[in-house]
């Protein structure tokens, strides 16, 4: 499995400080996606994030996004398939004292009733699902009429895809679609666009700022030594429009 990191646990908590940790501790380990905390905040604005909502967190990796949500006073569910990750999220939204409800399950076939969320939330999760109709059905089951689909996602661009990168080391473990196939896609399941951001000169100037050497907590204990290589790849992808970046809100009819 690309995400697979072995004694993942153990080696993070040896590098947490003591006592309570905020999302800023955190940040350079369980932002997982380009842009950072700052990326999180910025789509939780466009999303009109509001204390009191029903949120589910797709692909919730290690848990930042869903305790940035969780400290917004939304009542928060994180999925993700890897069970690593889950034990990992309740474990530093513990340690946060955030509350949060973390599901190890796939994306395509989730645990939940019908529209049980207001809002569905995902970051940097997509590129790995093939089956993209299937997924954006089963986010449309999921969330409540009117309710919202918010996303921070990576597109194909024009030319082939730059290896490694932080979501694929292979040709096979990225689904990369374009941005004009994505809406269509999200459209057929009775999604209206709402928001369309182009962040891609956001990514470039934040992997521009990645440091050469990653600090001791960050996504290196996910991704491994390997981790400079994937971001300059991923910058070279984006610079030469081999992938876009987009933050988008669409809403449920």
């Amino acid at each position: 499995m690309h995400y697979a990191a072995p004694d993942l646990i153990a080696r993070v908590t040896a590098l947490l400080p003591d006592g309570p940790l905020s999302l800023r501790d955190l940040a350079p380990l369980d932002q997982f996606h380009v842009g950072g905390l700052k990326a999180t905040s910025k789509l939780a604005a466009l999303a009109g994030v509001t204390a009191g909502l029903r949120v589910l967190d797709v692909g919730s990796g290690v848990g930042g996004p869903s305790r940035f949500l969780a400290a917004q006073g939304c009542q928060v569910t994180g999925v993700d398939l890897s069970a690593d990750y889950v034990a990992l999220s309740r474990l530093l939204a513990e340690r946060a004292g955030l509350a949060v409800d973390y599901v190890c399950a796939d994306a395509l076939e989730m645990p939940f009733e019908d529209a049980s969320f207001d809002l569905i939330w995902t970051q940097h999760a997509s590129m790995n699902i093939a089956d993209k109709p299937r997924l954006y059905a089963e986010f449309s089951r999921l969330l409540r009429a009117g309710g919202a689909l918010a996303f921070h996602d990576v597109c194909a661009g024009s030319g082939d895809l730059l290896l490694p990168v932080p979501w694929a080391r292979r040709p096979a473990d990225s689904a990369l679609i374009a941005p004009d196939r994505l809406r269509s896609l999200l459209e057929a399941c009775g999604f209206q666009l709402e928001s369309w951001h182009d962040a891609g000169d956001e990514a470039v100037a934040f992997l521009r700022a990645a440091p050469a050497v990653p600090p001791p907590l960050s996504l290196a204990l996910l991704l491994g030594d390997g981790l400079p290589d994937m971001l300059a790849s991923y910058l070279r992808n984006l610079q030469e429009g081999r992938v876009a970046v987009v933050e988008a809100v669409f809403r449920l009819n």
